[in-house]
């Protein structure tokens, strides 16, 4: 491994060496992504991470980047995918004057990495409690022991008003669920155990906030639905589900969601690529 202490800074972040790990510090200007403004830093164990990759970017960078092990970070596991390569936290975009550099230090990683596939717990620390934000019907917030949603009247429907407020304690959550609000439908939607997953839409289940414009940022939310998953994995006996599959709708209402994705994507709301994805998104839950 290189010397201990060395560190390669690039866009938006610095890699900081040492003997078990990789200290990654983000920095905090405005051109930061604000995902990284919330986390700071983290420290990442070398057992998190499988291999690390070396590629060309766009306008004379190169990238590198480290792969976590399945189930090593609690917010990559929250974020199953959805990240955009721009918010990616394990990604480092360089100048492509550093990639004989890069190239070194990532052949040293490679060197030092002996550990593969999934990992049983979370090596990698989660955000910190107490958590919030606010989602298009309520206000979310987590203090480490239970989650509590605050239904806002002019967001929240009429079956979220009738169960009233929520609070769910970690001990009986399963799980998390978070669809990224830069997508059409986000949310977040709290597993829990030995409970059925409810056949209702997330904007009528009391156990799930719904994201929309402004509303529930990635910044905000992902950070919070991996503190939360984190505390379940803690108090879990075995390994948290970090999602569960959604329930299969109603041919009607596929039809008119699809109708009012259609009309978004005239109004020119939706992209071409956003309108066709969603649309077989939709049809596949037939």
């Amino acid at each position: 491994m290189s010397r201990m202490g060395d560190v390669l800074a690039g866009f938006h972040a610095a890699w900081e060496f040492e003997s078990d790990s990789v200290l990654i510090r983000y920095e905090r200007g405005i051109r930061t992504p604000k995902l990284f403004q919330v986390l700071g830093e983290r420290r990442v164990p070398l057992a998190a991470l499988q291999e690390v990759t070396l590629t060309h970017g766009k306008r004379g960078t190169v990238i590198l980047r480290a792969e976590p092990r399945p189930g090593a970070d609690p917010l990559m596991e929250a974020a199953a995918g959805q990240l955009k390569d721009g918010s990616d936290p394990y990604r480092l975009v360089l100048p492509a004057d550093k990639e004989t550099l890069a190239e070194y230090y990532a052949d040293e990683l490679r060197a030092v990495l002996t550990e593969s596939g999934p990992s049983e717990r979370y090596l990698v620390p989660a955000p910190e409690a107490p958590r919030a934000f606010k989602a298009y019907d309520a206000k979310a917030s987590f203090d480490g022991r239970a989650v509590s949603f605050r239904w806002f009247w002019t967001g929240a429907s009429s079956a979220k008003w009738k169960a009233g407020d929520q609070t769910f304690a970690v001990a009986d959550l399963s799980g998390v669920e978070w669809r990224s609000p830069e997508v059409f439908e986000g949310y977040l939607r709290l597993v829990r155990r030995e409970v059925a997953a409810p056949a209702v839409q997330v904007d009528q289940d009391p156990g799930a906030v719904v994201f929309g414009l402004g509303y529930g940022p990635v910044h905000e939310s992902l950070p919070f639905a991996a503190a939360v998953l984190a505390a379940v994995r803690e108090h879990s006996v075995g390994p948290a589900v970090p999602a569960a599959a959604a329930p299969r709708r109603d041919p009607a209402d596929i039809a008119e969601r699809i109708r009012h994705l259609g009309e978004l994507h005239q109004a020119g709301l939706v992209t071409d690529e956003e309108f066709s994805s969603k649309k077989a998104e939709l049809l596949a839950e037939l």
